[in-house]
């Protein structure tokens, strides 16, 4: 099942939708809702743009001017709301999200299809590197997550256990990955060594 091509693809416009569900904000009001609900740790959050993203909602008549606040002698700051087109658009948008995979290209991911330019002795050492530090993450993460239970429902709170999960799950492969590599079970080990010692590409690489 594809997902539908959407007018706007900035996972922040999502965001700034759902964000406009709880009342009628102003741009700046909205960025200091996104950072004290903590939502910038799981979505690419550019403050200097969100204005950007709350223009093009208008342009696209997801969200709608509702009213002008002034406080003292600051500038008059235009507040937003959410308009019904606005509500279904981030309805089916974040509906697909949930229900359909999508294929997504991680930087790590990346750097594992091009490993074998490095020695494989390099590549334990730099793994070992990333997974020390991972363990420090799950560590930290582990305890403020617990902390963050005694205050808030976890239902707010399932991005952070996703998170953490899913630094658990590389920290075990890495370890699985490493395991091999170090008894030489690794399939393709030998002829990986054998390039990086003599320049020459083994028969079963070629």
């Amino acid at each position: 099942m594809a997902r539908k091509r959407r007018k706007l693809s900035n996972p922040l416009a999502l965001a700034v939708m759902t964000t406009l569900l709880q009342k009628p904000m102003h741009p700046y009001e909205i960025a200091q809702t996104l950072r004290s609900q903590g939502k910038d740790a799981s979505t690419k959050t550019n403050y200097g743009s969100l204005y950007t993203v709350v223009q093009n909602l208008e342009k696209h008549g997801f969200v709608e001017v509702t009213g002008v606040e002034r406080q003292g002698n600051r500038p008059e700051r235009t507040v937003y709301g959410l308009t019904e087109a606005g509500r279904e658009e981030m309805a089916e948008w974040l509906s697909d999200l949930l229900a359909i995979p999508a294929k997504e290209y991680p930087i790590f991911e990346t750097s594992l299809s091009l490993m074998a330019a490095l020695p494989p002795d390099e590549v334990v050492r730099l793994l070992e590197m990333r997974l020390s530090s991972l363990e420090v993450q799950v560590a930290s993460g582990r305890g403020a997550l617990e902390k963050l239970y005694e205050t808030l429902p976890r239902l707010f709170l399932v991005e952070v256990e996703y998170q953490l999960h899913m630094v658990e799950a590389q920290a075990e492969w890495i370890r699985g990955f490493l395991d091999e590599v170090r008894k030489g079970s690794l399939p393709g080990v030998e002829g990986w060594r054998y390039y990086h010692e003599t320049g020459e590409l083994p028969p079963e690489f070629t």
